[in-house]
């Protein structure tokens, strides 16, 4: 999940991703010379955000590098030190023409979105996603949106729970749960919603003995955040959900000074809760029951689509229909974040959690434009016959690649049909 191994299979792989592709058919046959070559598209934005302020922009702006474009990154205003960092060791390395670090706050990257790159990329929320989408269209400018979502969790019918429960709980937390793919909500067999919450609140306690002066446990990342994380605690409990925080003894929780919010689990969500919808992006997990499959794939399809769908689980056909019948940018079983590990794995949503991607050749191909070449060498006009006047032979040709298409047509349907 790291940045330096993608980019070191990038590095392995860039040579062959570039070589230009001869195409042999159709175009030999009516005499062409084809080919498709991989060019750059030019000069690539990236809006980086504030939960993971150099990976999120490193790993971009390396596809894009790879791509062979020029980069300029706009940096989170909200973890200022990092941004003011990149932006003073950026001319170490790179001339501004390959490589400009912007810093500033909402101005700045309203005025950055604006500008007409060859390509913008951004990763953040769909809120402002919507807004930067905005600006790239007034000058039909393509965009890779990387957003985020309520991501699911399922543990299977045939799960190992106790695994499954221990494995959520941790991912759930990494980064205080300020992460992208972690794992929002969690549906557990009915009958099996107690025991995996018991064992969810087990964990958490183990992994954090204490929180008030852990250097481990992770803060929200301003006061905005933390109310927000606290507002959608306070608004479950005061609907009738079933809230229990991991506090441990002689600490209070939350704790506004320290930013810190305790490891927080939710039942009895309803419809009507902010936490039903809204992303979360924090320590806090809810717990759903269900009784069938086909009600957990009603569930997460009535809703956007999440940029990660996690199963608990064999690979068995209960696995094969929730994959086959769900949408989502990513699918991981039995791991946080597992679909982000191979290196030349895309990364991305879709929907309301994204479009396009990258890592690996995904990146490449995002920061390309693959152009057709095509040449013609014989003595006369292939499309010659297609300008006015029409007469004899073009009635004829065109009569012949009809009955070519019916042949073509009539062989599928007989071999589909034994």
């Amino acid at each position: 999940m790291g940045a330096l191994p993608v980019i070191e299979h990038t590095r392995s792989h860039v040579a062959k991703w570039m070589r230009r592709t001869t195409l042999l058919r159709p175009a030999r046959l009516a005499g062409l010379r084809a080919e498709v070559e991989p060019v750059p598209v030019g000069v690539v934005g990236i809006v980086g955000p504030w939960n993971f302020p150099v990976n999120l922009v490193v790993l971009p702006a390396a596809a894009a590098f790879a791509a062979g474009n020029r980069v300029m990154i706009k940096m989170s205003e909200i973890t200022a030190h990092t941004a003011e960092l990149l932006e003073a060791r950026a001319p170490e390395y790179f001339d501004a023409a390959e490589l400009t670090v912007v810093t500033g706050g909402p101005d700045t990257a309203a005025a950055f979105t604006a500008l007409p790159f060859d390509h913008l990329f951004f990763t953040g929320s769909p809120a402002v996603g919507v807004h930067v989408q905005r600006a790239a269209a007034a000058n039909l400018v393509p965009v890779t949106l990387e957003l985020g979502g309520k991501n699911p969790a399922v543990v299977g019918p045939r799960a190992d729970l106790r695994r499954a429960a221990v494995r959520i709980a941790q991912g759930r937390m990494v980064n205080g749960g300020q992460v992208c793919v972690c794992p929002d909500y969690v549906l557990v067999p009915e009958y099996l919603v107690d025991e995996f919450s018991a064992t969810v609140l087990a964990t958490w306690r183990r992994m954090f003995p204490s929180i008030t002066g852990s250097e481990d446990y992770c803060s929200s990342v301003n006061d905005a955040n933390f109310d927000r994380v606290v507002g959608l605690i306070d608004d479950a409990r005061a609907g009738g959900a079933r809230v229990n925080s991991v506090v441990p003894p002689g600490e209070t929780l939350p704790d506004r000074r320290s930013r810190k919010i305790a490891p927080t689990l939710i039942r009895d969500v309803t419809p009507t809760m902010r936490i039903a919808s809204e992303e979360v992006f924090g320590p806090v997990l809810s717990v759903l029951g269900y009784s069938t499959t086909d009600e957990v794939i009603d569930h997460i399809n009535s809703r956007p689509a999440p940029l990660v769908a996690y199963w608990f689980g064999p690979d068995d056909q209960d696995f094969r229909t929730f994959v086959r019948r769900t949408r989502s940018g990513g699918v991981a079983r039995n791991d946080f974040a597992a679909q982000m590990i191979p290196s030349d794995a895309p990364f991305g949503g879709v929907g309301r959690s994204g479009m396009g991607a990258y890592h690996g050749k995904a990146g490449f191909d995002t920061f390309s434009h693959h152009r057709s070449v095509v040449g013609s060498d014989l003595p006369f006009s292939i499309t010659g016959s297609a300008a006015p006047p029409f007469g004899a032979a073009m009635r004829r040709s065109t009569e012949f690649r009809l009955r070519m298409a019916r042949r073509r047509n009539h062989r599928r349907l007989r071999r589909s049909h034994g």
